[in-house]
């Protein structure tokens, strides 16, 4: 009895000791580990949706949700657009048209878990304040309801979706603005803003919802330690009800991001890469994350556009979160579902590729030519010009690489169907390996060459296949 008694101390003792106690210090905060389950996802679904969605607008190459910012701010064309549309009425009265009428979320979810997408963010708060939850300080610090439950839809917006993601294999995140532009309380007490508004918000975000994802945006107006990040990363690392499971990012004040606070978050940044830290791209499908009624159907990227960025960001070690915005009553447009389905369909064949892979040691086999192009309109062009359509005397990724640690198995992703033959190069495999086409799970033959495979691909019309957006060999059990 007493030598049970002596071990069961030794192991309480051992489990306190080896348990994280993360102090509010970014040395300390940074070494908290990503949570797998996210680093396995790879792909995720932003969704941009509040009081800003009942104008829609903005000029091309900008953002609709900040029509209250470019409105206030004098931007030309908003204010010459709100005086024609709506009469110069006040920004707040929009709440009252903000209805979601037609806001079914366990289709959103259904959708969301169909385009492959692992994990969804949707926004609980953006800059303009309008809360999509039941927050009591958002109506009780603007004057006047400012929240989806006192006005506009009157329900839990944040809260239905959760509930109806959580019926799938989706993970549930949201975002979250740390400041609010034109909030009384931000504009005359900043200290009193953050301990009386933002705080109390932050934490009945975490406690009633416990998001996967917590994504704060917001916070480039201050400096950490007025927002009281690292305090507040402590506590929910330490002592919330997600401490173990939840993912934040690196937006957490003036100089935070891409140094400390999680998972690094470049936006419309494609040529970004971040070989010694965990990293996320997002994007619109168009350009705007807000949906916005200017955007044309060639404003939209293609799905082989979407297909190619987010094996981009995989092969690279990277996430690829793509945004959808719906419309004020509640509908995503038909556009953006079409690119969804897209994607899922391309993701039914070859999401092994993409689930539970790693950086491998080159993440792309580039052909001969120059490599510095720049990208332009959002970086939706500069997948094409490195794959598919190079301009004269430039190089293209021929093929992307990923790796499956765990079974050993290296895919090769080819945005382009190579004909007869494709070489990879500085690969050497033992006899015998099997190198297979996941559209047709057909084995192909191959001959090693040196320090290089070729790889013989079948005679048959590659439009007819269903991954026609990128086609995916698989290396199985690699050494």
């Amino acid at each position: 009895m007493k030598k049970n008694f002596l071990f069961i101390l030794c192991v309480f003792f051992s489990s306190v000791a080896t348990a994280q106690n993360y102090k509010p210090t970014w040395p300390s905060l940074d070494t908290r580990p990503l949570p797998q389950w996210f680093k396995d996802a790879k792909f995720g679904i932003f969704i941009h949706w509040g009081v800003y969605s009942v104008p829609a607008y903005c000029k091309k190459g900008n953002y609709a949700e900040w029509y209250q910012h470019a409105l206030m701010s004098g931007d030309s064309a908003t204010v010459a657009y709100h005086k024609n549309k709506y009469n110069n009425i006040s920004y707040y009265t929009f709440a009252d048209q903000f209805k979601a009428e037609l806001y079914n979320p366990d289709e959103w979810a259904k959708l969301i878990e169909s385009s492959g997408a692992k994990y969804v963010v949707l926004t609980s708060k953006h800059h303009d304040g309008f809360a999509n939850w039941p927050s009591e300080e958002a109506s009780r610090d603007w004057g006047f309801p400012w929240n989806a439950m006192d006005t506009g839809p009157h329900r839990d917006l944040l809260g239905d979706l959760f509930a109806a993601i959580r019926k799938t294999s989706v993970h549930a995140g949201m975002y979250y603005s740390l400041y609010e532009w034109y909030n009384p309380l931000w504009l005359h007490n900043r200290p009193k803003y953050v301990s009386d508004h933002m705080w109390p918000q932050m934490k009945e975000l975490i406690n009633k919802y416990q998001p996967d994802v917590f994504w704060t945006d917001g916070g480039w107006d201050a400096s950490d330690t007025l927002w009281k990040s690292r305090e507040f990363l402590a506590w929910l690392y330490n002592e919330s009800p997600v401490k173990d499971k939840v993912v934040t990012n690196d937006r957490w004040g003036s100089g935070i991001r891409f140094h400390h606070g999680g998972v690094y978050t470049p936006e419309y940044q494609p040529d970004m890469d971040f070989k010694d830290h965990y990293w996320e791209e997002s994007r619109g499908m168009g350009f705007s994350y807000g949906y916005n009624r200017e955007e044309d159907a060639w404003d939209y990227n293609s799905a082989q556009v979407l297909v190619i960025s987010l094996i981009d960001k995989v092969s690279r070690g990277g996430n690829f979160l793509l945004d959808i915005g719906p419309d004020a009553d509640g509908k995503i447009p038909p556009i953006m579902q079409e690119r969804l389905l897209q994607i899922g369909e391309w993701m039914k064949i070859n999401n092994e590729a993409i689930y539970n892979t790693v950086r491998w040691k080159t993440p792309s086999q580039w052909s001969e030519g120059r490599t510095d192009y720049k990208p332009k309109n959002g970086g939706g062009d500069i997948m094409l010009k490195l794959t598919v359509e190079p301009d004269p005397g430039y190089a293209v990724k021929e093929c992307f690489f990923t790796y499956n640690p765990t079974q050993k198995n290296l895919y090769v992703l080819l945005p382009k169907w190579p004909g007869k033959k494709f070489v990879i190069k500085d690969l050497s495999l033992k006899p015998g390996t099997k190198i297979e086409l996941l559209d047709t799970d057909q084995s192909l033959t191959w001959q090693q060459k040196g320090n290089h495979i070729t790889v013989d691909f079948p005679e048959f019309d590659p439009s007819t296949m269903k991954s026609k957006y990128v086609y995916v060999i698989k290396i199985t059990k690699l050494d």
